[in-house]
């Protein structure tokens, strides 16, 4: 198991860093200017050099968005918890949920802020709405996948409903929840940016914002690797804590590797 994992890390590994000497290459080769596509050595430059103000707004992004996730996976597992007891409540909010995604977060954002003002409380429901529908649905989508012959046994032996939902549905849910929390994870980022575009002091948000008014290409790209380097860290941490509560499922995908 071991090896397919540093095999499959060293392949993406080498994709990458391929990927970035034809890049190299193109700029070099094709004489493109820096304010119109800079290279990686270009990026990596001014991200070495600026490293110490890149590093007060990617702390400033990583706690709004640690904040925004929790608060989301929280709420997404209560309401998938009361959503799945009240079938009747599942049924009439289903639609309304989903209705919710077809409108564009970034549209709500002027109304976020005529309502709640300038402070942490917009950008926190925006991340909220971002993260709130894959963790719920993830949540809802496992406790509905529980054996139904189990549950059956279970209330045949005189299991009452909430031995059966801890027991079986919750544990059996667990690892549909992780996949939604996965996703949740690096969708917060992404949420911290667009609430620190409504209006911030700190933020990767306001670091692109800014970069982009002076035409500093280079300061977007490095933005852009905080942004993917934060998404991949929660995506790393939800998968440990996902194998440290769900040991019995480790090494499914792996198995499925092979």
């Amino acid at each position: 198991m071991k090896r397919v994992r540093i095999h499959a890390v060293g392949m993406a590994a080498a994709g990458i860093l391929g990927l970035l000497a034809l890049w190299q290459a193109a700029t070099v080769v094709f004489g493109i200017e820096a304010w119109l596509l800079p290279s990686p050595w270009q990026i990596g430059t001014e991200a070495w050099a600026s490293r110490e103000r890149v590093g007060e707004h990617a702390a400033a992004t990583a706690v709004l968005a640690v904040g925004g996730f929790a608060l989301s996976a929280a709420l997404g597992v209560l309401f998938a918890f009361v959503l799945h007891l009240l079938p009747w409540l599942r049924r009439l909010a289903e639609p309304l949920l989903i209705l919710s995604q077809s409108v564009p977060t970034i549209a709500l954002a002027p109304l976020l802020i005529l309502w709640l003002g300038f402070g942490v409380m917009p950008k926190l429901v925006l991340i909220v709405l971002v993260c709130f529908f894959p963790v719920l649905i993830a949540a809802l989508g496992g406790f509905r996948h529980a054996d139904r012959d189990m549950v059956r046994y279970m209330r045949m032996i005189g299991a009452s409903r909430r031995q059966i939902f801890m027991k079986l549905e919750l544990p059996g849910a667990l690892p549909h929840l992780f996949s939604g929390l996965k996703i949740g994870a690096t969708y917060s980022v992404m949420g911290a940016v667009i609430a620190e575009w409504l209006g911030a002091e700190k933020g990767i948000g306001v670091y692109m914002t800014l970069a982009s008014a002076s035409f500093r290409a280079d300061r977007v790209f490095v933005a852009i690797g905080v942004i993917a380097a934060l998404s991949l860290v929660l995506f790393a941490a939800m998968g440990a804590l996902e194998r440290w509560v769900t040991p019995w499922n480790a090494g499914a995908g792996e198995e499925e590797e092979k």
